[in-house]
């Protein structure tokens, strides 16, 4: 089975809920790419942001943590 997965990092920061709705309506699932600039530059946002988004998403969220400290992240992205 194929599934829709695209990237926040491709979304438009400026409309960020309209991107989310399309993801809605048309993908199966959203990835993130939590980044911490120590394991790779950091062009990514925190904990903050995917909370944010993820109360405006319906569908599964797809979280990859690219970071020194995984440990560090995983209460923020397990409560969402």
């Amino acid at each position: 089975m194929i599934q829709i997965a695209p990237s926040i990092l491709s979304a438009d920061f400026l409309h960020l809920e309209k991107d989310v709705e399309t993801v809605n309506r048309y993908a199966d699932i959203l990835h993130f790419d939590v980044m911490d600039g120590v394991f790779v530059p950091n062009i990514s946002f925190g904990p903050p942001v995917l909370k944010y988004v993820a109360e405006l998403c319906n569908k599964p969220l797809d979280v990859h943590l690219m970071v020194v400290n995984p440990m560090n992240y995983l209460e923020p992205v397990k409560a969402l």
